[in-house]
């Protein structure tokens, strides 16, 4: 009898990508099988934060809140130079110029507002951060709604589309203050479920990015069911943007980069940080 292993990741292309050949059974993982629920990345953040699911995809900034109880896998998550996410607005102005003004983030708990966070209080500059689903801020950017916004996902290849500004990419910001790469996301795992379980999923998680890469075409329904109304183009870049070598495995610079914005999250929310291994061999 399979054991159920509730487990979160979002609809953008990167996950379904990566976690194709896993949901549709390609990848043995038994005695356990995934019940997969798809959702926006705030709400799996809360869904780890309640302990809701055994395995889900989180911001790294969310992740500090939940060490005591998940521990980071080394494959699936999204990491890399130059892909951050954007400080968008309806026309040039300098980050000082948006003090004391709206800006939509995509949650509190996210890895972008993290950045935000981190990138206005080094300058200074406090501002009324707005939360709304991500693909509802560069509408409200538009209309007016906000001054500015921070956008993840899909938006950094199309805000042009829609006569907005880039005024920051957080990532490159990110990686003139750290030295290193981005990481926008892991997937985390219960640690009650032990150390054998986890590996099994790591290594089902890996060789399932290894069969979509053999032949991304087998993986294209499905992403585009899960990705709704975005062109075809679109989906193709965000996989080659946010699917990278770090999806594969953290390597020793990408465990790096997660402690240390695992850190900073830490420290801009007052949380403790358990000692406690990070990922399932480190």
């Amino acid at each position: 009898m399979s054991k159920i292993l509730e487990t979160g990741y979002s609809p953008c292309p990167n996950d379904t990508y990566i976690f194709y050949a896993l949901a549709k059974g390609l990848v043995d993982l038994s005695p356990y099988k995934l019940n997969i629920c798809l959702a926006d990345v705030e709400e799996l953040n809360g869904w780890a934060r309640a302990g809701k699911m055994d395995i889900c995809k989180v911001s790294v900034h969310a992740a500090a809140h939940i060490m005591e109880d998940y521990v980071l896998l080394r494959a699936g998550g999204a990491m890399g130079r130059g892909v951050g996410p954007l400080l968008l607005a309806r026309s040039e102005m300098q980050l000082g110029q948006l003090d004391g003004k709206k800006v939509a983030i995509p949650g509190r708990n996210t890895t972008a507002n993290l950045l935000f966070s981190l990138m206005c209080k080094n300058a200074g500059v406090e501002v009324e951060s707005v939360e709304m689903v991500f693909d509802q801020i560069m509408p409200a950017i538009k209309s007016g709604k906000v001054d500015a916004g921070v956008v993840i996902h899909e938006g950094r290849f199309t805000f042009a589309d829609l006569g907005l500004v880039r005024l920051e990419d957080l990532g490159n910001w990110w990686e003139g203050y750290s030295g290193l790469p981005i990481p926008l996301g892991s997937i985390a795992i219960r640690r009650s479920l032990g150390v054998e379980v986890a590996s099994k999923v790591n290594a089902a998680i890996k060789t399932s990015i290894e069969i979509a890469d053999a032949d991304p075409s087998r993986a294209w329904d499905y992403i585009k069911q899960n990705a709704q109304e975005m062109d075809d183009d679109v989906i193709r870049r965000h996989i080659k943007t946010f699917v990278t070598d770090y999806s594969i495995d953290v390597g020793s610079e990408g465990e790096e980069a997660v402690s240390t914005l695992l850190a900073e999250a830490a420290l801009m929310d007052g949380v403790r940080l358990p000692e406690l291994p990070v990922f399932i061999d480190s």
